[in-house]
């Protein structure tokens, strides 16, 4: 499809998906090539023709829905959040951990994609935090709606260009060249457990120390459920717990109850009170 047409096609769909075209911008191309492929699947033309199927096809809109997700990730993606997280973020909420008596230091990465971000606090937990702090763990939950993503990330095998940003010897120690790609070890896999599900409709029932949900939903979704999935996710923070969104991403006003921790890198704290 030509430019303009899937330009003028998203910002019409993308309202009745809860989404934003200003999110869509820079990656507007990626959706093209998926919807490009949907409409040979129904062969049906152009997306005009397409528009006409989503009135009279209710359940079409699912698929399209499918058509945006956006899966673009790379390990220790932002070096300078993830510094932030192992100099500063990290150290402070396992100290408090231990400091209560607790076992674990458990985090929340949603929208995970193929499994970057939960492995790269894997990578940072066993090679740098953890040996500081011997009584505790790290236990890390990563979602997505997508579920050939949860299979990805099973997986763990990746190109080059996805590791590109991870300290060269954290890449040594935890990768091993294979067939289908540098692949992490066992050891280091352990303490990530993957779950298909959406964020838009769903959360788990525990709390955590940590949350992370980067260029998702304060790119890609509209003010309401922007303000949907933010409530969503204070309910799973912990008081004086931390969440971290995208550096270029801002939190929906008001966000009651989180001040900045680094606004700059996106990292911001839930103040120990509750209404």
């Amino acid at each position: 499809m030509k430019d303009s047409e899937g330009v003028a096609f998203l910002q019409w769909a993308l309202p009745r998906l809860r989404m934003r075209w200003p999110g869509f911008r820079k990656v507007r191309r990626q959706v093209f090539k998926r919807i490009d492929r949907r409409l040979k699947e129904l062969g049906i033309s152009n997306v005009t023709e397409y528009r006409s199927y989503l009135e009279t096809h209710s359940e079409e809109w699912q698929t399209l829905d499918r058509c945006c997700w956006i899966s673009i990730s790379r390990f220790y993606r932002d070096k300078s959040v993830f510094q932030l997280l192992e100099n500063t973020v990290l150290p402070e909420l396992v100290a408090k951990v231990v400091e209560r008596g607790e076992s674990a230091l458990r985090c929340w990465s949603i929208g995970c994609a193929a499994g970057e971000e939960p492995y790269t606090l894997a990578l940072m937990w066993k090679l740098v935090i953890g040996p500081r702090f011997p009584s505790a763990s790290l236990s890390v939950l990563a979602t997505d709606s997508d579920p050939q993503a949860i299979t990805r990330s099973e997986k763990a095998c990746y190109s080059p260009s996805s590791l590109k940003d991870l300290p060269k010897e954290w890449l040594e120690k935890a990768f091993l060249q294979r067939l289908d790609g540098l692949c992490l070890r066992e050891e280091y896999k352990t303490v990530v457990t993957f779950l298909e599900q959406d964020i838009r409709k769903a959360s788990p029932p525990e709390q955590f120390h940590l949350v992370l949900c980067r260029y998702l939903a304060f790119t890609y979704f509209d003010e309401g459920l922007q303000q949907d999935t933010l409530r969503r996710i204070k309910e799973c923070v912990l008081p004086e717990g931390a969440l971290v969104i995208g550096s270029l991403e801002s939190l929906p006003a008001p966000a009651d109850g989180f001040e900045a921790w680094s606004e700059k890198h996106g990292v911001y704290r839930l103040t120990s009170s509750r209404p």
